[in-house]
């Protein structure tokens, strides 16, 4: 199916050049024997009509939603408790993937005493079967992790510090966003003084992080680490997507929680080395791999 369209989290759609008026969501989309084969969702159009490309939930989710709801009165999905991101490149070649090799999903955080947690899965590892399947993509893993039943057991196969391990893991159901929400302030760290970077991190400037900082760029009280105040123009951190208001958590694996932190790790990176940053962005973790330029 189609996914990636950015109309919902959960997405694998079928795509149709059917015609798709304003109130047809909903309605049912048919093949050549009449038989249903998609619910009607959305469309993209250029001119706001009915011409464009069309979107509509397979008619095996529609059931599997339909079933839910009537057995429970809820959508129910099944959830790993980890947050993931793609695998670029760079990305790639840092967590030890071997060449050649498609596919798989980084894990970017692992919530604290949920499936993945009590399974042993780790920050870091690289999700490349669940079940038996190839993972693909990140849509893929969501959307047969979302299918799988509340207390099914499946195998998932990481690969860690360029090794493949199979963990065992039972699938919860997701709680509401504000049980994951953490709680706790951090208390706030004095600046100290910092020389500039040789190396592909010196575009940037970092600072611990304030009650300032946290109101404007929408920082959980519970997070940890130096909050990025400014990017330089031009710089490797640019070109690689560090933005300010990012918060690092790790330099190249290595945990930071104060600027003392940071910049005994920071340091140690050679000026031609590529850095794996690990950044809390409005709450969601992710990998960003810098490269000399």
């Amino acid at each position: 199916g189609r996914g990636s369209v950015g109309i919902t989290e959960y997405e694998d759609f079928i795509q149709t050049d059917a015609a798709i008026n304003p109130g047809n969501s909903g309605g049912a989309l048919v093949n050549m024997k009449g038989e249903l084969i998609g619910i009607n969702t959305a469309i993209f159009s250029r001119t706001g009509g009915s011409e464009g490309v069309g979107f509509a939930i397979a008619v095996s989710i529609a059931k599997d939603i339909a079933a839910s709801l009537i057995e429970t009165g809820k959508v129910v999905r099944g959830w790993m408790g980890v947050a993931i991101q793609e695998l670029t490149p760079a990305l790639a070649q840092s967590f030890q993937l071997p060449e050649g090799r498609q596919g798989g999903v980084l894990i970017s955080e692992v919530h604290e005493d949920g499936p993945s947690a009590k399974a042993g899965l780790q920050r870091g590892d690289v999700i490349l079967e669940y079940g038996g399947e190839a993972v693909k993509d990140v849509n893929h893993l969501r959307n047969i992790v979302a299918r799988t039943k509340v207390g099914k057991k499946k195998e998932i196969k990481v690969l860690r510090e360029g090794k493949e391990t199979i963990l065992t893991l039972e699938l919860g159901e997701r709680p509401s966003d504000q049980a994951l929400a953490k709680t706790g302030p951090v208390e706030e760290e004095k600046a100290p003084a910092m020389e500039k970077l040789d190396n592909v991190l010196s575009g940037m400037t970092v600072a611990p992080i304030s009650g300032e900082h946290r109101s404007e760029f929408n920082i959980p009280e519970h997070i940890k680490g130096v909050v990025v105040s400014k990017v330089e123009s031009g710089s490797a951190v640019e070109a690689a997507g560090i933005q300010p208001g990012d918060v690092i958590q790790e330099v190249s694996r290595g945990s930071v929680k104060t600027i003392d932190d940071f910049k005994q790790i920071a340091s140690k990176i050679a000026k031609d080395e590529l850095a794996v940053l690990l950044v809390n962005r409005r709450g969601n973790n992710l990998f960003i791999a810098v490269n000399p330029q």
